[in-house]
């Protein structure tokens, strides 16, 4: 049975775990959620998704929500199928590392750049008026972030080492959505992080599913 993905098409959280089931090539059946509609309030929506956010996986029966709990959840299924993206288990060091720097992604980037992003975006979607002076703060308190995340670069390709993993895509939403927000921040930080960030949003899973995400039947 065809896993099902359950969400917006362009929300940042959605097009997380699409990216994964990219990179591990992984078919599945997109089902869109209107948002906009309240949709996502719906009753049959909550029973498998209790919060009312956006996605949640349908494998066969096993329903999964989270987005981050999701792409690992794709990564142990699929150890050995498309990219690696996380250490094997009996990598003890190397598996610390990877929690270490998707710890760093959801405590010191995403706060940050999601309260960014919806100062100036998400904000306006609502009707409310955004406050440049609270985006400021919010950009200046994520550059000094971002600081550590050059040193970290310029040691190794990538935040957990020199491959790739999910700690690295985990970024990808919210980093390529805070140019949308008015800035350049990624691409003016330090070279480390500009050719990090540049790899990351030219990467063919994101490019696959940045402006949308639909049903992946084969790849």
């Amino acid at each position: 049975m065809v896993l099902k993905l359950v969400g917006a098409p362009v929300s940042t959280c959605t097009r997380r775990v699409a990216t994964v089931l990219v990179e591990k090539k992984v078919p599945f059946e997109f089902i869109p959620i209107d948002m906009s509609k309240g949709e996502h309030k719906a009753a049959s929506f909550v029973s498998n998704q209790p919060f009312g956010q956006v996605p949640y996986i349908d494998d066969d029966g096993f329903i999964l929500y989270e987005s981050r709990a999701i792409g690992r959840y794709l990564c142990d299924k699929y150890p050995d199928q498309g990219a690696k993206l996380v250490p094997a288990l009996n990598d003890v060091k190397g598996r610390a590392l990877f929690e270490q720097a998707a710890s760093n992604e959801y405590q010191n980037f995403d706060p940050l750049a999601y309260r960014a992003c919806f100062e100036m975006i998400f904000k306006k979607r609502r009707g409310l008026t955004p406050d440049p002076a609270v985006f400021e703060q919010l950009i200046t308190a994520l550059a000094a972030k971002l600081e550590a995340y050059e040193i970290i670069l310029g040691k190794q390709k990538y935040l957990a080492g020199d491959e790739i993993t999910l700690a690295d895509l985990f970024h990808i939403p919210y980093a390529t959505t805070l140019a949308l927000a008015g800035t350049d921040i990624m691409s003016k930080q330090g070279p480390n992080v500009t050719r990090w960030y540049k790899e990351l949003s030219e990467r063919p899973s994101w490019v696959a599913v940045k402006d949308g995400v639909q049903s992946m039947s084969s790849y």
